[in-house]
């Protein structure tokens, strides 16, 4: 087990995230630090517009460091991880659509009030009969206390909140034990280059700003396969320059990244061995190219040659609709198959920031020729 928080007392962490997000800041532009900073990557047009339907009162008291929009959403149960006033919740519920529902859980009653109180709003907003969002209060370590169910969610989201957990494993343990088989948590967070000392863990400020109490992220990658998830996906990566010299006076030669990975829960057993896919090109708002992670972005139409872990997921996700899978390819055709290559990119966050900044790593789109269900069935 992976000792996250030790010594420092966890109510008074607990105390400490509620009266910081409740009562502490008001709005987004209170952030004494820039962890909660904008996606690396850019908000697709179809991400832009559901945005634009929130009420400017949730989306004011926004605290995410990341895009956390996972494709293929239709008629999925999607559940986010410290939902905060709402934002991302409202963003799905678009997504999603009728037939799908969003649940957002949060420890912090005056965030839970915000959202709560524009979900009539929201529902007139988008044109459904009846909600389908709702949000409970409870904490991210302890779902089941919090009446969710054991594999009754086919996503998990999370932006920006399990770095305020003191008990990052029991979240890990928590968000598997409610997926489905096949289900994914999509989450953005902020992780060190190396562990975080307990003296600066037990500043209220460096944790209320999603500093001191960010993981390793090398804890992370072990973490979660520890738990039962498959090998972490790296989606992006940017750096976070802190911006406030008092803080980052504190925090010494520390340095911290936001990072978006994608860790699914497979079936026991689930088959990992490498083959050819093509994407179809049916995924709402990526029809033309559908960029999976740093390593693989699939263009439709175009056979692309996957490892055991990716080809494992794809098969078993509500993705499997989503492609055609050639397992023979590989041995039949030889060296000179014509399909496309996977990028060789480091699962150190850190050091993607680095390859994508020297634009020497691009998504594995590059050809060496030239140019299970989804959740409505």
């Amino acid at each position: 087990l992976i000792v996250v928080h030790s010594n420092t007392d966890v109510a008074s962490v607990y105390n400490g995230v509620k009266e910081y997000y409740g009562k502490t800041l008001k709005k987004t532009s209170d952030l004494k630090s820039n962890a909660c900073v904008p996606s690396a990557k850019p908000v697709p047009a179809y991400v832009r517009k559901v945005i634009a339907e929130i009420h400017p009162d949730v989306v004011a008291k926004y605290y995410g460091c990341g895009l956390v929009v996972p494709e293929c959403l239709e008629c999925c149960r999607v559940l986010d991880l410290g939902c905060g006033s709402g934002r991302d919740c409202y963003m799905l519920s678009q997504l999603v659509g009728e037939k799908g529902h969003v649940t957002g859980i949060d420890v912090t009653e005056d965030q839970l009030e915000v959202a709560r109180k524009y979900i009539d709003y929201h529902t007139q907003r988008f044109g459904y009969k009846k909600p389908n969002v709702n949000f409970v209060q409870g904490y991210i370590e302890a779902l089941a206390e919090a009446g969710l169910e054991e594999k009754s969610y086919d996503i998990i989201i999370s932006n920006c909140v399990v770095n305020l957990s003191p008990d990052k494993a029991s979240v890990m343990r928590e968000a598997y034990r409610v997926l489905k088989d096949g289900g994914e948590l999509y989450f953005s967070d902020v992780y060190s280059d190396a562990r975080i000392p307990e003296d600066l863990k037990a500043n209220k400020v460096l944790w209320g700003e999603c500093l001191s109490g960010a993981s390793w992220w090398e804890d992370l990658i072990r973490l979660a396969e520890e738990v039962g998830f498959c090998k972490p996906r790296l989606v992006t990566a940017s750096i976070i320059t802190v911006g406030n010299k008092e803080l980052e006076k504190l925090l010494g030669d520390y340095k911290f990244v936001s990072a978006t990975y994608r860790l699914f829960k497979l079936p026991k057993g689930s088959e990992k061995k490498s083959c050819l896919v093509m994407y179809n090109g049916e995924i709402t708002g990526v029809e033309e190219s559908f960029e999976f992670d740093a390593q693989y972005t699939f263009k439709v139409d175009k056979e692309m040659e996957v490892d055991g872990d990716v080809a494992s997921i794809l098969s078993n996700s509500r993705f499997s609709g989503e492609f055609t899978f050639q397992h023979q390819g590989l041995k039949t055709s030889g060296s000179g198959g014509c399909w496309a290559k996977p990028k060789a990119v480091s699962v150190d966050p850190f050091e993607l920031v680095q390859q994508l900044g020297s634009a020497s790593v691009t998504a594995s789109t590059g050809e060496c020729c030239g140019d299970q269900q989804s959740c409505c069935q």
